[in-house]
């Protein structure tokens, strides 16, 4: 049973982490309905974050050679192009390093299902109202984009600390508000997230004294693979679906997930 938690948990992390709906109200129902928050360790921080680097390797695998500036196959020209996106990725991230760190704990404490269920509805009727605007992308290329343009990604990202927001979510809204194009959006939010969320595992890892045991380490490397596995999928599928279609499915969704959500806890 704790193994399939873990699966669980895995796959979760694998679809929530990059689509924008938000991975916290969907963990928040996990804890309710499946009673996982009952136990200490799947609870845990380390364990809710440390998942997250399955995630990562996922974009890793899936864009290599775009991230990999030693590449034999880059031309000098490619392989500078492939340096300066990875200067404006870490420009983007500084805004969160600040600000993410001195108001963490405070979001923290308000990660409750009221504040969770709101921001699932205030962005998801944002994603409807940038989708019917119709203005056309001026950016649709990393090459396109300024050092400023990814600082005020960055500060959209910051917004991602509210619980219920989504990191994905506030990163894609502010890119798109700024200009850049749905895949464009997509990609960069992807690449933001490799710093910051390593980062964060990594900051959980050594601050936390949580002592696991053989079988917990187990729980965790299956949490893990299962989500390096299905975000594989996810990613693939934003991709081929953002090429296509709007972000107003998405919209609509976080909608109706928080007031479920807000209705089941009132109501409960």
């Amino acid at each position: 049973m704790e193994y399939i938690k873990s699966i669980i948990l895995g796959i979760v992390e694998g679809i929530t982490e990059w689509l924008p709906i938000s991975s916290t109200g969907h963990m928040i129902l996990l804890n309710e309905f499946m009673g996982i928050g009952a136990d200490s360790f799947f609870n845990s921080q380390i364990y809710l974050y440390v998942i997250q680097l399955g995630a990562i390797l996922a974009i890793a695998t899936l864009y290599f050679k775009k991230l990999n500036p030693f590449a034999l196959s880059k031309s000098k020209q490619e392989k500078a192009d492939t340096w300066q996106m990875w200067f404006k990725v870490l420009v983007a991230c500084l805004p969160a390093a600040v600000l993410g760190l001195l108001f963490n704990d405070a979001m923290d404490a308000v990660s409750t299902p009221t504040v969770v269920s709101v921001m699932l509805i205030v962005y998801g009727i944002a994603f409807l109202f940038i989708e019917r605007r119709g203005k056309s992308a001026k950016l649709q290329d990393m090459n396109q984009m300024t050092y400023k343009t990814a600082l005020l990604i960055g500060l959209f990202q910051v917004l991602s600390i509210i619980p219920g927001t989504s990191r994905s979510g506030a990163t894609i809204l502010g890119a798109m508000l700024i200009g850049c194009s749905r895949p464009l959006a997509a990609e960069f939010s992807f690449f933001l997230a490799i710093p910051v969320m390593f980062g964060v595992s990594f900051l959980k890892i050594v601050t936390n004294d949580y002592l696991m045991t053989a079988t917990e380490w187990g729980l965790l490397l299956t949490a893990m693979v299962t989500a390096y596995i299905v975000s594989l999928l996810a990613v693939k599928f934003l991709v081929s679906y953002v090429r296509k279609h709007d972000f107003k499915v998405f919209g609509w969704y976080r909608i109706v997930l928080g007031i479920f959500v807000l209705l089941y806890f009132i109501f409960r």
